[in-house]
Order: structure tokens, then C-alpha cells, then sequence
């Protein structure tokens, strides 16, 4: 069948659909954009003067960025609250303006409830974060107690133009972004397939490459999904809803997966680690093109182009042509419908085949019943499974966990270093400059934000000390453009302050080299540019970070290798539930809350992801470190892999009729079990006495007891295999992480 293009207006919606998930980041910039654009035209009709224009675009930029709640009610309440916030905290520094010391000290104490806040949730983080910023506002306009009443009413015409673009102009309503979300998810689902069909043709001085778009696009998907995992409580009607739709998002991701695995190991001399998709860098196993005839080759290249076809198309455009594509790669999970190939390429076809029903699943999920009138009896087939699937999801709760107390609470731990950092950095910013020390307090301020360790600080300070170098420069040049032209400077701004928003996912130097870029046409309007204030910008931005880093290595310092070792605990942790868990239910065991726990085992990962950065940061000296790390990240992105298989497997044992519950399995998974509790006992305490165990493999523990009867009973070989892949990736952390590792019999 002919590949079908879409129009150039559905091609661009989909690139930018992949490119920006949800447009949630051209929605924050839009909506920051238009509410300072809507805040300095009120103000200009009004006619206020040049140092009241750029405070009321900072106040609101300020109250639009600062929520973070995803309940439209709650936004409406947190931005109410924060206007007497903002208006206390202008209010304290303008009348402490002429009391230095009195001043700083109230500037510290402000600094740390404003932290201390974040440990009451979204609401908390947001008031501290107004208040600080506020008080950072009435420092940089220099306001005294008469400009008061004038600064009370920018900051009104702020918060209302803030409130009228996210409520009416560019409003925020989580059910249709979790709607652009799983848009985002296919259009990256149909990127993955094509990196994929790469893979396939590549040739071997090509395979390096193409493996490394098949793991970067793996990647992206996952990142998907996690996001609309964190929507989908506001976005849908009721949880049943909500949790359909998590099931299918990760079956159509676990299926994308496999079917990459599947394809590399047919390139390959010998059956591919699930390791290589998720190791940066790694090599492509030895192999070559497949080794099958060109007419089993091209029939394989088109069907990966049905199947991306099929993620892309949309529910309503049907046809006979799409049914007669869905009805011949579903018809791959029947085995009498595959070609004529080696073993491993007849694989690659059953994957297609399970990639095609999770796209079926995933349409019905999220677009509702669909013309069932041309079915083949495998499409037919499919759709009751997953009919029945879908009768069998339930509700669940959320598993809760206690948090510490005292200084060990992370927000009072981050409280205190911040307050001591900021007292540092005004000690040492007003030796720099009596005017400008603010900077140095907000450089401080601004590097322990989603930070927990001393590492991840130094990393973002380092950071954020280039882009505002980069942006010194880049100030430079566009205030010497524009001059003492308003308008012309506003409008510059303008386009800083949506760049900054819209890389701030990507790219937190990005984020500074705009933020500094803006402040050069702010200082231009406020009449106080010159090369030295810009210079010293920089100064103060280098003894901020430096003095934000040393109260995190001084002051209840949370070492890199102290948090990375706890959240690595932590996802053992969350490995072990969600296997143990699918293990007894395949086994026969009481049903349990699989999607959850494979949830939150993704949240852990997600967060030990974020918490090795420093130690993964290419410009580590310590390379061994740095590459022992991500080895063992891989590793255990590999296992969660692993182990969100058997849980979907699990939860087809009430519906599929080759899948059934055999005691067995659950004497397999022991040693697993028993190996993951070893190492987390290991990572927690060196001195633990505990070995990891290996043995014979998963399927010789499975041989029956009494001779002649069936080996392995009902249970899938593909149980088999992802728990004999989740033994293997659980030994192989044994050797990074210098667990000692058992001879068998012993």
C-alpha cells in the first residue's frame, strides 16, 4: 500500500507536537508573553513612567510563571492569596529601604520561609516565590516608602492581567492538554517506528547512528508517558477513564520497545541486550543487514510503514485501505500468518504484530469504538482481548510513604542552606557593589531551586554563570541596537522573556543567556546600562553560585553520592514491588495495583535520573565515575523495562486465553527478589554481609516435577524471557555498585 502524506499543516502540527509535548511549553511562554505585553499597555495608557512599566512586567511575569497548581480553581485561589503577599513583601522593603542591616536580616527571614514554604505543596512554593520576588522587585526599581501607593496599583493591573490571559486568553485546561499530550505521544510513537525502519536498511557503518536515534527516540517516548501519567488525575472524567488510558500508553510503549529490541537482535550474530537501547553510547551488537530474502526484507520495510501509518492516522479518516493494513499486522500474532524467515526475523513480524494491538488499544482508549465492519478474525480476536481488559481495570490508591522530621525534612534542610548561602551572598555583594549586591542573593536563591544535593548545585551554578556570560554579551549588542527606543526595547524583551520560558526544559543555560539578555534592555530603559553594570552582573552571578555552593557542602550538606545512593534504594525498592507483585499474581497470587507501582517506579527512576547528572555531566573529571554511573542507570532503566512487562503480562492472566497462572514462576522469582533486596542492603550499608546469588537459568527452575508432564504449563515463553533479562541486568549491577557476587551451591 502506498505510504499516505498528510498535508503540510498536519506534517508541522505533528513535528511540533513531538518537538514540544503538550505545547505546554509555547503555552508558558505565550502566556507570560501576553500577560506582561497586556500589563505595560495598561500601564502606558495610563502614563506611567519608564521604572513603573518594567516593574509591573516583572510582577507580572512573576505571578504568571510562579503557579504551578493544575486545577483551574486552585490557580484562581493561589493567584488571589498571592496579591497581599506581593503587596506585604513590596511594602516591607520599601520602608527598610533606608535600614540596611535591618533590611538584610528581614531579606534572609523572608528567604527562608519563602523556602520553608515548598513543604506545603504547590500553593506553598508559589506565595514564597512571590514574596521573594517581590521584595527582589522593590530592590531593583530602588522603591521607598512614597512610591508605594503607585507600585500597589502596578502590581493590581499585573496580577489581573495575569489572571485574564490564564483564564480567558491563553487558558489552561488539563483536559485538553493531556488531549495535545497524547497527540504528542503518537506523533513520538510514529518517530520511534521510523527510526526504527532507519535501523532496518542501515548499513553496518551506519548501524552506531541509527541505534543511537532508536535510544534517543525510546527516550522521548518514555518522557511522554511519564508526562501524561502526571495529567491524567486532572484531565479525564473519572479514574477508570484515567487509568485505561495509562494501560494503553504503556503497552503501546513496552510493545515500540520490544519491537526495537526484536529488530537489532535480527541484525545481530546473537540475541541483542536489552542494555544497548538504554546505555548511551554503547555499540550495536555484531551483525549486518538481515539475513533473509529481499521480498521478506521489503515486506517488513512496508509493514513498519503501515504501522507508522496507523499511529498517524486519524480515528475518523478510516477507509478500506487502513483496515486491510490493521487487518495484515494484526494477523502477525497468529503464527500461520508469518513468512517464510529465520526465527528471529519471524519475531520482528510478531512485533510488529503486538505493536499493532497496542495502537489498537491505544485508539480506543483515547478516540473511543471504532467501525468494526472490516475486521479479520485477529483484528476481531485482539479487540475482545482488549475489550476484556478493559472490563477488568479498576481503581486503586496511591501507596504513601512518611516523610522525615526536623532538619532531615528536605525543605527545612534547604531553608537553612539558603538563608546561610543569601547571608553570605549579601556580606560578599555589597563589597562588589552597594547597589547591585541582589544580584549575587538571587543567583544564590536561584540555584537551590529543584536541587537536592551539593552536586546537582555546583552543576547548575556552572550553568548558570555561562549563560549569563553568553548573555552580557548578547545585552550588549541588542542594547546598543535599540538605543533609547522604549518600544522597541519592550519589545525585545518580549521575545527574551518567551525564549526563556520556552527552553527552560531543555536547556537551563539557555534559560540564563536569555534572562541576561533581557536585564541589558531593562537596565537601557531604566537609564543605567553601561559595561561595568553588566560586568558586574556576571561578578555577582559567580559569587552567588559560589556562595550557594558552599552552604550546600558546609551547612547539613546532602553529598551527591549520599542522595544519588538513596534514590538508587529507593528504585530497588519500587523494582522489587512491581516484580514481586507480577511474579505472585502470575503465579497464582491475589491480584495487586500494577499500574501504580510501575508508576512509581518510574518516578523514582525519573528522579535518580535527575539526582546523577553531576555525576554524569560530560565536563566530570572522573570518568570512570561518570561512566559507572550511567552504566547503572541503564541497567535499571533496563530492568523497569523488564519488569513493566511482566506487570502488563500479569494483568491479561483474568482475559487471555494463553496466559495462566502457573505456582511455579513464583520459586523462579525468589532469587531475584532475594538478589535486589541484596544489593539495596549493600548500597545502604558497605559493611552488609549478604551475597548475590546466581544459578541455574529461569526456565531450568521451571522443569516440572513429575516426568511427562508439560515443561513449562501455560505460562508464556515471553514471561520466560523477561524474567530470565530481569535475573541477568539484576546480576549485572552486582559488579558497578562491588556487590560480592556467590559461586552456584554456594
Amino acid at each position: 500500500m502506498r505510504e499516505a502524506g498528510g498535508p503540510v499543516r498536519a506534517r508541522l502540527r505533528d513535528r511540533v507536537a513531538a518537538w514540544d509535548p503538550g505545547l505546554l511549553r509555547l503555552a508558558a511562554g505565550l502566556r507570560t508573553v501576553g500577560a506582561i505585553a497586556l500589563t505595560v499597555s495598561v500601564l502606558a495608557l495610563l502614563r506611567a513612567d519608564v521604572p513603573h512599566l518594567v516593574a509591573g512586567a516583572v510582577a507580572a511575569m512573576v505571578f504568571t510563571f510562579a503557579i504551578r497548581e493544575k486545577q483551574r480553581a486552585r490557580q484562581a485561589v493561589t493567584l488571589a492569596l498571592g496579591l497581599p503577599v506581593a503587596l506585604a513583601s513590596l511594602t516591607l522593603a520599601a520602608l527598610l529601604h533606608a535600614r540596611v542591616v535591618a533590611g538584610d536580616i528581614v531579606f534572609v527571614v523572608l528567604i527562608f520561609c519563602a523556602v520553608y514554604g515548598r513543604r506545603y505543596g504547590d500553593r506553598g512554593t508559589t506565595l514564597g516565590l512571590i514574596g521573594f520576588q517581590m521584595y527582589f522587585l522593590s530592590l531593583f526599581v530602588g522603591a521607598t516608602p512614597h512610591m508605594l501607593p503607585q507600585l500597589y496599583g502596578v502590581v493590581a493591573v499585573a496580577v489581573t492581567s495575569s489572571a485574564l490571559v490564564r483564564f480567558v486568553l491563553v487558558p489552561e485546561k488539563p483536559a485538553a492538554v493531556l488531549d495535545r499530550l497524547r497527540d504528542a505521544f503518537r506523533a513520538r510513537l510514529a518517530r520511534l517506528v521510523s527510526a526504527q525502519l532507519d535501523l532496518l536498511d542501515a548499513g553496518s557503518d551506519e548501524t552506531d547512528k541509527a541505534l543511537a536515534d532508536v535510544r534517543a527516540g525510546t527516550a522521548r517516548l518514555h518522557e511522554t508517558a511519564l508526562m501524561i501519567q502526571g495529567r491524567l488525575e486532572e484531565g479525564t472524567a473519572d479514574e477508570s477513564v484515567a487509568r485505561l488510558v495509562q494501560r494503553r500508553v504503556a503497552d503501546a510503549e513496552i510493545a515500540a520497545e520490544r519491537l526495537g529490541l526484536l529488530l537489532l537482535t535480527a541484525r545481530s550474530a546473537e540475541r541483542a541486550n536489552t542494555l544497548t537501547l538504554h546505555l548511551p553510547g554503547a555499540p550495536a551488537p555484531p551483525g549486518g543487514p538481515l539475513p533473509v530474502r529481499d521480498e521478506v526484507t521489503a515486506a517488513l520495510r512496508r509493514d513498519l510503514r503501515a504501522l507508522r501509518l496507523l499511529v498517524l492516522r486519524p480515528a475518523a479518516a478510516g477507509g478500506a485501505g487502513v483496515a486491510y493494513v490493521r487487518n495484515r499486522l494484526l494477523g502477525y500474532r497468529d503464527g500461520e500468518n508469518l513468512p517464510k524467515a529465520p526465527p528471529a526475523v519471524q519475531d520482528v513480524f510478531r512485533g510488529v504484530g503486538e505493536a499493532a494491538r497496542a495502537v489498537l488499544g491505544l485508539r480506543v482508549a483515547l478516540d473511543g469504538p471504532q467501525d468494526e465492519s472490516d475486521d479479520s478474525p485477529s483484528t476481531a480476536r485482539s479487540r475482545e482481548e482488549l475489550d476484556a481488559e478493559n472490563a477488568a481495570i479498576d481503581a486503586g490508591e496511591e501507596p504513601s510513604g512518611r516523610e522525615p522530621e526536623g532538619l532531615r525534612r528536605p525543605t527545612t534542610r534547604a531553608a537553612v542552606q539558603v538563608a546561610v548561602g543569601s547571608s553570605l551572598a549579601i556580606v560578599g555583594g555589597e563589597f562588589l557593589s552597594s547597589q547591585r549586591w541582589y544580584w549575587a542573593v538571587l543567583t544564590c536563591w536561584i540555584v537551590f531551586i529543584n536541587t537536592a544535593s551539593t552536586g546537582e548545585i555546583l552543576v547548575k551554578g556552572y550553568r548558570r554563570l555561562v549563560g549569563t556570560v553568553l548573555g552580557v554579551v548578547a545585552g550588549l549588542l541588542l542594547a546598543g541596537l535599540v538605543g533609547h527606543h522604549t518600544w522597541t526595547a519592550f519589545a525585545l524583551v518580549l521575545v527574551c522573556v518567551f525564549a526563556m520560558f520556552y527552553t527552560a526544559p531543555l536547556s537551563y543555560t539557555l534559560m540564563s543567556f536569555f534572562v541576561t539578555a533581557a536585564l541589558g534592555l531593562l537596565y537601557t530603559l531604566l537609564h543605567t546600562y553601561s559595561l561595568s553594570v553588566l560586568v558586574l552582573r556576571v561578578e555577582e552571578t559567580a559569587l552567588g553560585a559560589a556562595c550557594g555552593i558552599i552552604a550546600a557542602a558546609f551547612v547539613l550538606p546532602v553529598h551527591t553520592d549520599r542522595r544519588t545512593s538513596e534514590l538508587l534504594v529507593a528504585a530497588l525498592e519500587r523494582l522489587a514491588e512491581v516484580t514481586g507483585s507480577a511474579v505472585d499474581q502470575l503465579s497464582g497470587g491475589p491480584p495487586a495495583d500494577l499500574l501504580d507501582q510501575a508508576r512509581e517506579l518510574d518516578r523514582a527512576l525519573a528522579d535518580l535520573r535527575a539526582a546523577t547528572q553531576p555525576l554524569t555531566h560530560r565536563g566530570t573529571p572522573m570518568r570512570g565515575r561518570r561512566d559507572n554511573a550511567r552504566y547503572v542507570v541503564a541497567l535499571l532503566e533496563t530492568c523497569a523495562y523488564h519488569a513493566r512487562s511482566l506487570a502488563a503480562t500479569a494483568e491479561l492472566l483474568p482475559t487471555h486465553p494463553s496466559i495462566a497462572a502457573d505456582p511455579r514462576l513464583r520459586r523462579a522469582g525468589q532469587r531475584i527478589l532475594a538478589n535486589i533486596a541484596t544489593i539495596s542492603a549493600h548500597v545502604t550499608d558497605e559493611r552488609a554481609a549478604g551475597r548475590v546469588t546466581t544459578g541455574p537459568t529461569i526456565a531450568s527452575l521451571l522443569e516440572p516435577d513429575v516426568p511427562g508432564t508439560p515443561r513449562y504449563g501455560r505460562v508464556t515463553d515471553r514471561v520466560l524471557r523477561h524474567l530470565q533479562r530481569l535475573d541477568e541486568a539484576v546480576l549485572g549491577l552486582a559488579r558497578p555498585l562491588r556487590v560480592p557476587v556467590a559461586a552456584p551451591g554456594r
